[in-house]
């Protein structure tokens, strides 16, 4: 789907676990403040963390917001880096439950889906470009596995 729309979305998600506030989606409300330019629509979502709900709302943000981008901010608790840029998403090994006590079968999100979604953004440039002084950001091509 193309857009012509000056709209861009950030998501976080929400409570999950022992996070009982989640710091993406703290990231977010913070980046709503300051935003992005008055040329800019900037549209924040909290997703809950649920397979389904988010599966969704990601669709509804798609279809009734027609974004021109579309960025999901996530929490990496393993992770000692403060910006993780991942190059893809992954449609399987998902084998933990969700807020809602929900496991997809067979670990897979999209039962025909494809494997992965890569973004059309090139990360790895991205990375190199906005590296900054003082701040661990990381590129990943494996979205919660290989840095």
């Amino acid at each position: 789907m193309d857009s012509n729309s000056n709209t861009v979305v950030v998501t976080g998600f929400g409570p999950f676990r022992q996070y009982l506030v989640n710091s993406s989606w703290e990231a977010v409300k913070e980046l709503s403040k300051m935003g992005l330019g008055s040329d800019i629509d900037l549209q924040i979502v909290q997703l809950p963390v649920s397979y389904q709900k988010t599966k969704e709302l990601v669709w509804k943000i798609w279809m009734t917001l027609q974004p021109l981008l579309t960025v999901h901010v996530g929490l990496a608790s393993s992770s000692k880096a403060i910006i993780i840029l991942e190059q893809c998403g992954k449609n399987k090994g998902y084998k933990e439950k969700d807020v809602c006590g929900y496991c997809p079968q067979d670990g897979c999100c999209l039962l025909d889906g494809p494997e992965r979604i890569d973004s059309t953004i090139d990360m790895k440039t991205l990375w190199k470009t906005v590296a900054v002084e003082g701040i661990d950001i990381l590129f990943s091509r494996d979205a919660g596995g290989e840095k």
